[in-house]
């Protein structure tokens, strides 16, 4: 068996901040992974309808994959070298030489793919993000944030995940540290993060983006046909609610996370009014869970199918997150 003796394996609520929390713990500096997604200003929203998944918009409560990556470095002066591959025999050497020279090494793949997962969770999202941290003969040792213990994944099962194709192909991607991190300025640091937080939030240049973007879903929502079409309606709702609740884009769970974020900001920067805020951030979480749930009943033939119901939930989550972010703004300065 190859495999760094001193790594440990922590769940986490969301993969990609749980990679990249593990990654700066394991190279010496405790970072939680609500302080890794707020330095990382990965919270968002987006309504992007020329991307397609599954012939449906794509529908994001974060900013797209490998922004947690990124935005890590220059605040904790971290240098990450990402790397992908035109094969699978190509990947599958370079992960091995990584890790038998002691790197942990963070891995983008495909849910479909991963035998671990159990079957009714699988499904065509190519940019869940796994930690590699050994190899025991033809099983890699995976530390996969949203499983409570490490996995072990054979080598085939694994190179057919990371080199899925479709929407947001991992073309083999993988990602590790050069150098170490240290412990930055949080006076400087938190108050920079949350303001480019703001700026995506509110001032976006695409009416796509941020709470513009709210709306915007909340007019397409509105228009969805009932009666003869409300099938195709339904299987529009469905998406969004799958995009919030169950795929790796987060819903009310990123808004919880970045409470977590404003609460420990509050802490650090004695900065009481971050932990106000934070309590109203989790109310919001909870507004998404209720749009959730009135949708779930509309699909599932329980409430009458009502799209400007839904259309209407979604406005007072996009006005109260306008709200949130304007103050949010107002308490950095």
């Amino acid at each position: 068996m190859n495999t760094p003796s001193d790594f440990r394996h922590q769940h986490a609520s969301h993969c990609e901040s749980g990679v990249m929390s593990a990654i700066v713990r394991h190279y010496g500096l405790p970072l939680s992974e609500p302080m890794a997604l707020g330095l990382a200003s990965a919270i968002s929203f987006a309504y992007l309808p020329f991307v397609k998944l599954g012939g449906l918009p794509l529908v994001a409560y974060r900013m797209p994959p490998r922004a947690i990556i990124r935005g890590l470095q220059k605040p904790l002066g971290l240098k990450m070298r990402t790397e992908t591959f035109r094969s699978a025999e190509k990947g599958r050497a370079r992960l091995d030489a990584l890790l038998d020279a002691g790197q942990v090494v963070g891995l983008q793949t495909s849910v479909f793919w991963l035998p671990y997962f159990p079957p009714d969770l699988r499904f065509h999202f190519n940019a869940h993000n796994v930690l590699a941290y050994g190899r025991d003969g033809d099983d890699y040792l995976l530390s996969d944030p949203v499983f409570e213990e490490p996995v072990r994944c054979a080598s085939a099962d694994l190179a057919r995940a990371r080199f899925a194709r479709g929407v947001l192909a991992p073309k083999g991607l993988l990602y590790y540290p050069e150098g170490r991190p240290v412990e930055p300025d949080w006076q400087q640091a938190i108050p920079a993060a949350i303001r480019k937080t703001v700026r995506i939030m509110l001032r976006a240049p695409l009416p796509l983006i941020g709470v513009r973007g709210v709306e915007r879903v909340a007019r397409a929502v509105e228009r969805l046909p009932a009666g003869e079409q409300v099938a195709q309606s339904k299987l529009f709702v469905g998406h969004l609610v799958r995009m919030q609740e169950e795929i790796g884009t987060g819903g009310g769970g990123f808004r919880y996370m970045y409470a977590s974020f404003l609460e420990e900001a509050a802490d650090r920067l004695a900065r009481p009014a971050f932990a106000d805020l934070a309590g109203e951030l989790v109310e919001i979480g909870d507004g998404w869970r209720e749009f959730a749930l009135a949708a779930a009943r509309m699909i599932r033939d329980r409430d009458p199918f009502d799209g400007p119901r839904l259309a209407a939930l979604l406005r007072h989550q996009g006005q109260r997150e306008r709200e949130l972010f304007t103050r949010l703004d107002h308490a950095t300065r």
